[in-house]
């Protein structure tokens, strides 16, 4: 199967925790985590996929496809942030 995407982006357990949240997030675009992470959406989908239960996976999946929040493109313009104002830059 090749290298796993843990190992081909080299990422640690604190990277994908953050990589699943933001990936929850409604407010977080799949551009975001790609700007951040080097994943593209379709990788951000088969990590989820392999990291979570599969239940949990599929109420995941139901809930972002074709949510606007999630897809810079769909968004509405003007509308440019990765993170609310409200949140902390830690």
């Amino acid at each position: 199967m090749g290298k796993t995407l843990i190992e081909k982006y080299n990422l640690s357990q604190e990277a994908v925790d953050r990589i699943i949240g933001m990936a929850w997030e409604d407010r977080t675009p799949f551009e975001a985590i790609e700007f951040q992470f080097g994943l593209s959406e379709a990788e951000v989908i088969q990590l989820m996929k392999l990291q979570m239960h599969p239940r949990n996976w599929k109420k995941w999946r139901a809930r972002v496809q074709g949510r606007k929040t999630k897809h810079q493109k769909l968004r509405e313009k003007g509308v440019d942030r990765f993170r609310s104002k409200n949140q902390r830059s830690a």
